[in-house]
């Protein structure tokens, strides 16, 4: 009889489930690949999300809006976003995670072409609003999928890194606008059409989730994903999954049984945390001018913010593999809290540099671990329709906020405002108290 090669001996043929192997898979060059193919995934969605705010001002003086209006146009992709990541959670299920994901990212290209050549305020609404229904498959999709494919042991420092794409979005649509501003918001609004063309690469580089491929039944597809994640390390055998017989779980299930406490909890802090980051950023041009600060003073000083945003990734990163997802989020949520609350009383520049950098360094940190948790506290069949409601809520937030911020600002003062921004985050730190740990747990 033939002696095994090592290799082979190395290969495990026992059939397991998909959350056993992935306890086993080691960290792999393709895993690299797929993570940096998503990393630019949320690149673009935060690109997308900040490059209006940009250009609201230079839009407001071409169709003569006020305030209101302008709020109204910021939050008008948000209201899109809303039914559209409903839409795309329910898609999850039938579609799988990388065809919703390259179909969001592929027809989204051509709104951005259709609102350069807008002649109105009212088309350039609508535009906006069909903007978000297709970009929020991209956001609901982007994070479970890439839990779905990295190995339980590095997870939760995985993802948390794959966050760090907002403040590279912020900083490229900081860039375009600068590049642009000469030539007109329609044209910073336009170039965004070359975003379709990451749905190539997504194809090319990212397997579908071995997850959802056993959730459907198709083991063998599952098998040869989790083959080509380990590179050959493992050789995979799974069992059918226990969650589901044929992966078509309902969408109303998040609101039944055990679930229903889960999707209560995540929905006041998605809620909640969304209004108090979105109210400030929405609004941050208008806070800093009313401070002093010139259009290109402005800039600088959110381009510096962001630079905040990347240590506070990395710092929450590391803790949360060591201490966990609801340590680091009480913790990195109620420094923010109190950051906010220092940046409405700040009575000079200084002051509001400090409190606005430790603000962005804390809260996007805690964005970073909740942007993982969330994927985290529900079933593979349950995943997309409970993230894809979170991230609904969110939207909700991301409309109401700028509107409401809006009038504030109009009729009450600086400090009132920020403060009331900042009781926000005081909620989400509350909230987070009744979620379930999920450090080192394997994906169900």
């Amino acid at each position: 009889m033939n002696e095994a090669t090592p290799i082979e001996q190395n290969h495990e043929t026992t059939a397991k489930s998909v959350g056993q192997w992935f306890q086993e898979m080691p960290l792999t060059r393709t895993h690299w690949v797929a993570g940096l193919t998503l990393f630019m995934a949320f690149v673009i969605e935060s690109w997308e999300m900040m490059i209006i705010i940009f250009s609201s001002g230079a839009i407001g003086i071409d169709f003569a809006l006020s305030s209101e209006q302008i709020g109204s146009l910021i939050g008008a992709m948000f209201l899109g976003m809303i039914p559209g990541a409903l839409l795309w959670g329910k898609l999850m299920g039938p579609l799988g995670r990388k065809q919703c994901l390259m179909w969001s990212i592929g027809l989204y290209g051509l709104f951005p072409l259709i609102s350069a050549f807008a002649p109105s305020f009212e088309f350039l609404w609508v535009i906006r609003f069909l903007c978000g229904i297709v970009l929020s498959g991209a956001l609901v999709v982007t994070f479970p999928y890439f839990e779905e494919l990295v190995p339980v042991k590095v997870r939760g420092t995985a993802t948390v890194y794959l966050s760090a794409g907002w403040p590279v979005g912020f900083l490229l649509a900081i860039a375009i606008t600068v590049l642009f501003t000469d030539l007109g918001w329609r044209w910073i609004i336009g170039f965004s059409s070359v975003i379709s063309l990451w749905a190539i690469v997504v194809a090319k580089f990212v397997p579908e989730s071995p997850y959802w491929l056993a959730e459907k039944g198709r083991t063998e597809e599952a098998n040869n994903a989790i083959n080509r994640l380990s590179e050959g390390a493992l050789s995979a055998s799974t069992r059918p999954s226990e969650n589901s017989a044929d992966g078509n779980m309902a969408f109303m299930d998040i609101f039944r049984g055990t679930a229903l406490r889960v999707t209560a909890v995540q929905s006041a802090i998605n809620f909640c945390f969304a209004f108090a980051y979105w109210g400030l950023a929405s609004w941050m041009p208008a806070l800093l001018a009313e401070r002093g600060l010139s259009a290109p003073q402005g800039l600088g000083f959110m381009a510096i913010s962001a630079l905040f945003m990347f240590p506070g990734y990395i710092s929450a990163s590391f803790l949360t593999g060591k201490y966990g997802r609801k340590k680091v989020m009480l913790a990195y949520v109620f420094i923010s809290a109190i950051a906010g609350f220092g940046f409405a009383m700040s009575s000079n520049l200084a002051e509001m540099y400090f409190w606005n950098f430790t603000l962005s360094f804390f809260s996007l940190g805690a964005w970073g671990v909740w942007n993982t948790w969330l994927g985290e506290i529900y079933d593979t069949s349950n995943r997309g329709a409970g993230t894809a409601w979170g991230v609904s809520a969110q939207r909700v937030a991301n409309a109401v906020a700028p509107v409401l911020i809006g009038t504030m600002l109009a009729k009450t003062s600086f400090l009132l405002t920020v403060g009331f921004v900042a009781l926000f985050l005081a909620i989400t730190f509350f909230a987070a108290i009744f979620l379930p740990e999920t450090e080192g747990e394997t994906l169900r």
